[in-house]
């Protein structure tokens, strides 16, 4: 019998009734329970109380809400989906409830919160806590924003980055180079990857692409991905698709590598918040999980981008490096252009969409994704020795322009469950330039706000499509961007945000 459960003066615990509610609350599992159920009452639960759910062998922590309706009956516990499948229950089970043990963790984050380092073994068990489920979202927030309000020195980072790899799979492939690609994000558009990963696949190198959702996005690599292939592959699946293909765009977190990642990052994306302790252990823990020993990193500079500035750049990429050392990985990175999207899509299904047109290589594709896309490609040809120094652009363009590339992207799309076309969203807005003039500027943050009004990334076709680029002359009421919704309602609440910010996109007289 579990040693938390409740048990009564009878000896027998308190089994209630599972009933599932069908309520999505995401990663975080909550129960409902009646105000005057028993169980509340002898145990002292007050709502929003942490309880010890348990059914069988599995037990989860979850929220308790506590309801005097109709809802759930005085024996029943009504669970939300997550709570529901982390479980693993079925209609009429029984569960216990009881009150959970001491989350010592904790005691470390509020050390942190007071300016005290974390060394490993606090790492490791914060780590632990959340990859069990212990923490919730507002324990979380709490540990996400005292690593962001106190910088994580190096050796935290690389605690945090060893707790992390440590706590979830790792896959040996047992062959050298196994080379990746990164972008550090805040870029709108960039989606360079599976571009990338196809050209450097078809050069005969070893490319297993493990991929996040968006965090403060309007889309990640795997959402864009997803609109074009399944992305949900365990290990043994990966690895096959790598074995047969040389490379793969996965999710990450359902290949269980570095698990807390994909838990964190729900809440950063909430917050908007991405310290740069938690980026390098974020990035460097999935690259280093996934087998990689070559990596590549973009980081995107701009007034507007994630990295502010050269001086930021320089910075983070002295800690990526220097990290990745520590672990035996070789890291290079390249400072790329971050004062405006890549690509004229923004938002998961539009993102492919331009993906799509560079790999098929058609007269319209953008032409900054794919000249991005053939820099970073060339870059990691040579780093994995599949090209000598200085050779490795050359041998991307002649690899994507025969069709090498887009032969090679169709092939992995089918070995993980089979290609799809990425879908249009019902309803399309223009937003037009109030005057003539030049584009002076465009607001990488405001424009990724419009797309995430509109539905994106939740919504895989919502967005919005660029029109203009820097330097470009435009004439009045000429359309700057088409803002692209499944729903009226959400057109219109992005369409309400970008008219009261009509400088989103700066123009200034030619």
């Amino acid at each position: 019998m579990n040693a938390n459960v409740t048990v009564p003066q009878n000896g027998k615990p308190h089994l209630l009734t599972a009933r599932r509610l069908g309520i999505q609350t995401i990663q975080e599992a909550q129960i409902f329970m009646r105000k005057d159920c028993h169980v509340c009452k002898s145990e002292g639960f007050a709502t929003h109380a942490r309880v010890l759910v348990a059914h069988e062998d599995r037990t989860i922590v979850a929220n308790l809400y506590q309801v005097t309706s109709e809802l759930v009956g005085i024996d029943e516990v009504g669970f939300s989906e997550s709570a529901w499948q982390k479980l693993g229950l079925k209609d009429l089970d029984k569960v216990t409830i009881s009150h959970p043990p001491p989350l010592e963790s904790l005691s470390a984050v509020r050390g942190k919160v007071y300016g005290r380092n974390l060394d490993f073994e606090s790492l490791s068990q914060i780590v632990s806590d959340i990859a069990a489920g212990r923490y919730s979202n507002i324990q979380l927030s709490a540990f996400i924003t005292a690593c962001a309000a106190k910088p994580l020195d190096h050796d935290e980072i690389c605690a945090l980055t060893r707790a992390m790899v440590e706590t979830g799979d790792r896959i040996d492939w047992n062959r050298k180079p196994i080379v990746d690609k990164h972008c550090v994000g805040g870029l709108p558009g960039n989606r360079t990857t599976p571009i990338v990963v196809a050209i450097v696949a078809a050069c005969g190198l070893t490319i297993p692409k493990t991929s996040s959702r968006a965090i403060t996005s309007p889309a990640g690599t795997a959402d864009t991905m997803e609109t074009m292939a399944p992305i949900d592959l365990d290990i043994p699946n990966m690895r096959r698709v790598v074995e047969q293909e040389g490379g793969c765009i996965v999710w990450g977190g359902a290949a269980r590598l570095s698990p807390t990642d994909d838990m964190l990052i729900q809440v950063e994306h909430v917050l908007d918040l991405d310290g740069e302790g938690q980026l390098v252990a974020s990035i460097l823990s999935k690259k280093i999980a996934a087998g990689a020993t070559h990596l590549l990193l973009d980081l995107p500079v701009g007034a507007t981008a994630k990295v502010r500035s050269k001086q930021a750049a320089d910075t983070l990429s002295r800690s990526l490096i220097a990290v990745g050392e520590a672990f035996g990985l070789t890291v290079r990175t390249v400072m790329t252009d971050g004062m405006q999207p890549v690509g004229r899509g923004i938002g998961p299904a539009l993102e492919a969409m331009n993906v799509l047109d560079v790999l098929q290589t058609k007269p319209a594709a953008p032409q900054d994704l794919r000249e991005r896309s053939l820099l970073l490609a060339g870059q990691i040809l040579e780093l994995g020795g599949a090209a000598s120094e200085g050779h490795g652009l050359s041998l991307a363009i002649e690899t994507l322009d025969s069709g090498r590339a887009w032969r090679k992207f169709q092939r992995i799309c089918e070995a993980q469950g089979g290609m799809r076309t990425p879908r249009v969203a019902a309803h399309h807005r223009s937003v037009t330039a109030s005057g003539a003039g030049l584009v002076a500027h465009l607001d990488n943050r405001r424009l990724a706000k419009v797309a995430k009004l509109a539905g994106a990334p939740e919504d895989k076709a919502a967005g919005l499509e660029l029109h203009v680029s820097l330097g470009e002359r435009v004439a009045a009421r000429q359309p700057l961007y088409t803002i692209h919704a499944d729903s009226p309602g959400e057109l219109s609440y992005a369409l309400a945000y970008a008219r009261a910010n009509a400088d989103i996109i700066g123009l200034v007289e030619p």
